[in-house]
């Protein structure tokens, strides 16, 4: 199945999360961070920060916030077993801390296919804004959809 390309440019509803300090901790925690600034309150105002700070790439977890996080490609009729995760890359704009409510806004930015159709590539940007408006993150990722063949 072609993935059709006038779905370039549709948007998605997005996801808002109150980010907390036990959320930031249990983050730095499961993704290896080991400078106290990451978990330690104390350690990150000594640093300069105003409350711990969100971790490197934190804003990949506000997306599996959705109930149904992959919904989007069931709505495309993409069968799961046929997706790969091909790239996540991220753009900060301004720091983000505990006590912010960052809302996603992910909207498919390109298609293109590989291989003769064998391979489909969906490109998905969110835009990550804090409770003042203010942007805060870019991140694209590069979804991958491989031709699905039963043995």
């Amino acid at each position: 199945m072609a993935l059709d390309r006038g779905l370039i440019g549709r948007e998605y509803p997005g996801e808002t999360l109150l980010i907390s300090r036990s959320r930031l901790r249990f983050f730095a925690k499961a993704t290896g961070q080991t400078d106290p600034v990451y978990t330690d309150l104390d350690a990150a105002q000594r640093a300069g920060h105003r409350d711990l700070p969100v971790p490197p790439s934190f804003f990949t977890a506000i997306a599996l916030e959705h109930p149904d996080p992959f919904a989007w490609m069931a709505e495309l009729g993409i069968d799961l077993r046929t997706v790969l995760h091909g790239s996540q890359e991220f753009t900060y704009h301004r720091m983000a801390y505990a006590g912010d409510e960052l809302t996603s806004t992910p909207t498919i930015t390109d298609i293109y296919d590989k291989r003769g159709g064998a391979l489909q590539f969906i490109v998905r940007t969110a835009r990550f804004t804090n409770q003042d408006a203010e942007l805060v993150a870019d991140a694209v990722e590069t979804i991958i959809v491989r031709e699905l063949t039963l043995s």
